[in-house]
């Protein structure tokens, strides 16, 4: 059974830190590029960050340049979202997904494996 479990959401003060994890299970998971998104109440979801099968390479959406890093050990089955300078607009339900894209895939379409989702929330 192919699994996709988030961990380390939370409450944080403005200014502050969280990482994030999302470890996978029933896969391959070297055979997939990962990414991880967002959704606010009332808005949709997007793209946070993506990051390669090797993790060499790596996409951020505009909004988390600079502040967010993503990253992910194979070994371990595992990638993460390492937060910094959190502000409210961050706010959100995250979630990680897989991708057989041999390319960082944008599109939330093109991801057929999602987790639960891990609620952040950043207070003022």
């Amino acid at each position: 059974q192919v699994q996709l479990t988030e961990s380390g959401g939370g409450l944080v003060q403005a200014g502050g830190s969280l990482t994030l994890s999302c470890a996978a299970s029933g896969l391959t998971f070297s055979s997939y590029a990962m990414g991880w998104f967002r959704q606010a109440p009332g808005k949709e979801r997007g793209l946070v960050a993506t990051i390669n099968r090797t993790g060499r390479r790596t996409y951020y959406a505009d909004s988390v340049k600079g502040r967010f890093t993503i990253s992910r050990d194979n070994a371990k089955n595992t990638v993460y979202l390492q937060m910094n300078s959190l502000n409210p607009e961050d706010t959100a339900v995250y979630y990680c997904a897989a991708t057989r894209s041999l390319t960082l895939v944008i599109d939330d379409r093109a991801y057929d494996t999602w987790g639960q989702g891990t609620q952040v929330t950043v207070s003022s």
